[in-house]
C-alpha cells in the first residue's frame, strides 16, 4: 500500500484529504505543522507528500526546499496545496522541485487524479535510474550528471528535463509535451519556459565540452539525436 503524508494546518481539509485517499486504498497520515511532519519522516518516508504553502511557524516553501536539499528525501514527489492562485507562486513551487500544484478549493476526483498521475511519472523514473548517452552519465537516484567524468550542475527542473530527453533520445518532443511531463499536465506557463531551460542546459553542457547534443526541430520541439559524435 502506498503511503501519503499530508501537511495541512486546516483540520477540515486535512480530514477530507485523508478520507478521500484512504478510500482509494492509500495509507494516509496528516500533520498540522512541520514539527510533527519531520518527526514522522524520521520513522518512515512516504511515497508522496501533499504540502500546503500557508503553514504556521515554517511555511511550505521552506519545507519544500529543505526536502529537495536532503539526500534522503529529495526524490520523494511533492504536490503543493495552497489557496494562492498567482502564476508566480506556481512557478516558484514547481521550480523548487514540486511535481504538481493544486489550488484550493479542489474536488476529490481532481485530487485523486493528480496523485495517481504523479505516482505514475515517479514509477517510470525509478525503472531507469542510470542513463548514458555519448559521454553523458546521468544517475537519477543520486541526482548527478557527468560528461566524460566532468560534473555538470543542473537545477531541479533542468535535471528532470534532460533525464526525460535522455529517456526519449531520437524522439522529437514538443514544447507542450515537455511542459506536461516536467511541469505538470495542467501547468499554464508559456512554452518559452521550455526554451529558457533548454538554453541553460546547453550552456552548462558546452562549458564542459559537450556540444550539439540537443537539436531544435523547427516548429516541432527538441530532441536528442540518436547518434552523437564524441
Amino acid at each position: 500500500m502506498r503511503t501519503i503524508y499530508c501537511v495541512e494546518d486546516e483540520t477540515g481539509i486535512r480530514e477530507l484529504i485523508t478520507l478521500a485517499l484512504s478510500t482509494a486504498d492509500f495509507e494516509v497520515k496528516g500533520f498540522e505543522d512541520s514539527t510533527s511532519f519531520y518527526a514522522e519522516m524520521k520513522k518512515k518516508t512516504p511515497d508522496l507528500i501533499l504540502l500546503d504553502l500557508m503553514l504556521p511557524k515554517v511555511d511550505g516553501m521552506t519545507i519544500l526546499n529543505e526536502l529537495k536539499n536532503n539526500v534522503d528525501y529529495k526524490n520523494i514527489p511533492v504536490i503543493i496545496l495552497t489557496a494562492k492562485s498567482l502564476e508566480l507562486d506556481k512557478v516558484k513551487g514547481l521550480e523548487a522541485g514540486a511535481d504538481d500544484f493544486i489550488t484550493k478549493p479542489f474536488g476529490v476526483l481532481e485530487l485523486l487524479a493528480r496523485v495517481k498521475a504523479v505516482l505514475r511519472r515517479t514509477d517510470k523514473k525509478i525503472e531507469e535510474e542510470v542513463l548514458t548517452y555519448g559521454g553523458l552519465t546521468l544517475d537519477y537516484s543520486k541526482r548527478t550528471l557527468h560528461y566524460n567524468d566532468n560534473p555538470v550542475t543542473l537545477t531541479y527542473k533542468e535535471f528532470e528535463l534532460l533525464y526525460y530527453m535522455m529517456l526519449n533520445k531520437g524522439i522529437v518532443l514538443s514544447r507542450d509535451k515537455i511542459l506536461q511531463e516536467i511541469w505538470g499536465y495542467d501547468y499554464e506557463g508559456e512554452t518559452r519556459t521550455v526554451d529558457m531551460h533548454i538554453k541553460t542546459i546547453r550552456q552548462k553542457l558546452e562549458a564542459v565540452g559537450c556540444t550539439n547534443y540537443i537539436t531544435t526541430v523547427r516548429s516541432a520541439g527538441y530532441k536528442l539525436d540518436e547518434q552523437v559524435e564524441l
